[in-house]
């Protein structure tokens, strides 16, 4: 690789991550409609992925966790929940709007992602409130951060085509938060005594 290629790599590279980043997506990426368990399309984690599977994996959950995120800015009395939902609301905007740039469809809420907004919406303020939004988001980045690594260890980087490539770099950065957000999310469970 010359050093102009390697430039125009890098600047390829810091041109995505600092969109990602202007949009607020320190890539804890998403949120909610967990498909086949809180919502989403229903797709099973299974080896061969495509980008677009993994894509079609991502936009449910962040569409719901920009909803819940919402709320839970607005409703949060945590100081680490509330600071976590101003981050996840930035991040799942950034996220949804990305993936709807490269085209992604948004599958309808199904009936647990449906039950999730309701749970969080109708919880009581404070802890009930907090532990319902958190639990969720816990549970959610468990869900995106085995998507994101199932992905990855069952895609080939030789010759992939370029939307494949750009999957796999996206899915490469994206777990790294989805993997920080579940810490973040279970130390701030503790916090909260569950």
């Amino acid at each position: 690789m010359t050093k102009r290629e390697s430039a125009v790599d890098t600047t390829d590279r810091r041109t995505v991550l600092g969109r990602l980043t202007a949009a607020g997506l320190g890539l804890g990426l998403l949120g909610l409609g967990i498909p086949a368990r809180a919502g989403g399309a229903g797709m099973a984690m299974k080896a061969g992925m495509t980008e677009k599977d993994f894509r079609m994996g991502v936009i449910g959950p962040a569409t719901l966790s920009r909803m819940v995120s919402q709320l839970a800015v607005e409703r949060a009395t945590q100081a680490n929940a509330r600071e976590f939902a101003r981050f996840e609301l930035r991040e799942a905007i950034a996220v949804t709007t990305v993936l709807k740039e490269l085209k992604t469809p948004v599958p309808p809420m199904d009936a647990k992602a449906r039950a999730t907004l309701t749970k969080i919406e109708t919880a009581a303020p404070g802890l009930d409130f907090d532990r319902a939004y958190v639990t969720a988001q816990y549970e959610n980045h468990v869900f995106l951060r085995d998507l994101a690594t199932t992905y990855l260890a069952n895609t080939t980087p030789s010759e992939p085509t370029f939307p494949e490539q750009q999957g796999r770099h996206l899915a490469t950065l994206a777990l790294n938060q989805f993997t920080e957000h579940v810490e973040l999310t279970a130390r701030i469970l503790r916090e909260l005594g569950s």
